[in-house]
């Protein structure tokens, strides 16, 4: 194979693997690995071939990352500069292991060592501290809803599942040139198609409670206006959009550190913000439940009591800086649920415990920045009405992407979900739009409605089908509203979570030592070459 043609090889992989991400369709990534794989074949067992192909690889997994998420270069450059590098490390680690053992063991064996592999990465990926799990291949499909109702039984691993069983397909059948292949490639596309069409057709509205939720967009410009305007009348803009809900309003949801005021939660009360959102909720909307995004402290008063990312106050006591949601009442109820799924590099550095003395140089994105404090809480908000408890949930921003973990909250009886973000550090860049599509795919995976309140969009409705409803788009100050169903349907995948991952790894494992076992007993001449 000559280098021109494995140039264009790869410009084809990376263009399958991109336009996922870009608002195009998930559906090339079925065949996007297939380059990869023709010119992993072209390669012998050498050393030298091994490290030619590391370089295509590297290639590879390198433009697809900057093509697909380089707006992040407008909040934070050295993030797409890590985001990079840990993609083609972790992922091209794991295709040069395939490219590796599918030159000295059977194909079969290759192959499950390339899907567990890889499944097993992403899983690794999801769960590290070290996490930025944008490229998952399953999250590609997140504007084909139409394709992924089953994500309601796999999540977003079992969209990469598809993905890499299909790659492996199409190249055995352009390797080998049967057409039993090309059944079978084509059997494996189809069938989840066919079921998702099933589901997607005999899919009907929840039959639950229905409840009227209005969703603010304010529009506060992150860079400058989120600084320089005083809290007081950030919050003024904000009230007044929320006069703007229906009177039988049950949910008023406002955006990601909407009150970046520095609220201690052990006198929550006394907060100057929180009273204005009180009074409001009891002279305006007495029957309602405003939740809303929130910067809260909590206070440590000994070094005993403090946690490893808790800050000193320089009197002997110390405190934890939290990105929080409120979700407060008429009657003086403040449930607080504090953000679990931190950015790196912003909101908290990998290892703290070992990187402790470099916490200076964290990346500020805006909002609240440095070491956050976390816990693994999922906080339910409660709101009695009619003599029933009405069961919600506030996933702050980055928590979205991570499909098993948003699914804890209607593991734990969240009957409709919000998601309070703001994505206006990206600009007006594809990031927002593709942190709104991943909604879509929680939808799906919990069967649930998801309301979401972003700062400068896309704030919006999308229905447990992951269908797009009411929205307001990019840079619009406003509200939405609309009424929607409660749901208290306990999928398998908000059942089970990331089973898949699990599994894989388990088999990858496995798989590992089989291949040990089997290069050891043909250097010893018990099997056939």
């Amino acid at each position: 194979m000559t280098t021109g043609k494995k140039w264009l090889l790869v410009a084809g992989s990376v263009i399958m693997l991109s336009v996922g991400w870009l608002r195009i369709s998930g559906l090339p990534l079925l065949a996007a690995l297939v380059p990869l794989l023709l010119i992993s074949n072209s390669y012998d067992s050498s050393r030298r071939s091994f490290w030619r192909m590391a370089g295509w690889t590297a290639l590879t997994f390198c433009l697809w990352s900057v093509a697909t998420i380089w707006w992040v270069w407008n909040a934070a450059p050295i993030g797409v500069f890590a985001a990079t590098a840990v993609q083609v490390v972790l992922f091209g680690a794991v295709f040069m292991f395939y490219h590796y053992t599918s030159k000295r063991s059977r194909p079969a064996l290759a192959n499950v060592l390339l899907v567990c592999g890889w499944i097993a990465a992403e899983y690794i990926y999801l769960n590290g501290q070290i996490s930025f799990p944008w490229l998952l291949l399953g999250n590609g499909f997140a504007n084909d809803t139409w394709a992924i109702q089953w994500y309601e039984f796999t999540g977003a691993l079992g969209g990469s599942l598809w993905v890499l069983v299909s790659n492996l397909l199409i190249f055995r059948a352009l390797t080998s040139r049967r057409k039993v292949w090309w059944l079978r490639e084509t059997a494996w596309a189809a069938l989840p198609v066919l079921l998702s069409l099933v589901l997607f057709w005999s899919w009907k509205e929840p039959a639950g409670e229905r409840v009227t939720v209005t969703a603010i967009q304010p529009n506060i410009e992150p860079y400058t206006e989120k600084f320089t305007l005083p809290q007081q009348e950030q919050d003024s803009i904000i009230l007044a959009l929320a006069a703007s809900s229906p009177v039988d309003a049950d949910f008023i949801i406002a955006p990601e550190t909407a009150v970046d005021d520095n609220i201690w939660e052990n006198r929550i009360g006394s907060s100057a913000a929180v009273a204005r959102y009180l009074a409001f909720i009891r002279n305006e909307r007495p029957e309602a439940q405003f939740i809303t995004g929130a910067t809260t402290l909590k206070l440590y008063r000994s070094e005993r009591e403090k946690t490893f990312s808790a800050r000193p106050l320089g009197d002997g006591r110390w405190y934890d800086v939290y990105n929080s949601a409120l979700a407060i009442d008429s009657a003086g109820g403040i449930a607080v649920h504090h953000k679990a799924k931190l950015v790196i590099g912003v909101e908290m550095m990998p290892f703290m415990e070992l990187l402790a003395p470099f916490t200076d140089f964290i990346v500020d994105l805006g909002g609240t920045t440095g070491q956050l404090g976390t816990d693994n809480y999922y906080r339910i908000f409660r709101l009695q009405r009619d003599g029933r408890e009405i069961r919600t949930a506030a996933p702050i921003c980055y928590e979205s992407v991570y499909g098993e973990h948003f699914a804890t909250f209607a593991r734990h009886g969240a009957e409709l979900l919000f998601v309070i973000t703001n994505d206006g550090w990206w600009g007006d860049t594809p990031g927002y739009k593709q942190h709104f599509a991943f909604s879509r795919m929680r939808a799906i995976e919990t069967r649930r409605y998801v309301v979401r309140s972003a700062n400068t969009g896309i704030s919006g409705f999308i229905n447990s089908r992951g269908d797009v409803l009411d929205t307001l788009g990019w840079d619009f100050r406003g509200t939405v509203t609309d009424t929607v169903p409660l749901s208290d349907e306990v999928t398998l995948y908000v059942r089970y979570g990331d089973v898949l991952g699990r599994v894989s790894g388990y088999v990858f494992l496995l798989s590992v030592l089989y291949y040990i076992v089997y290069r050891f007993r043909r250097k010893s001449h018990l099997v056939d070459e």
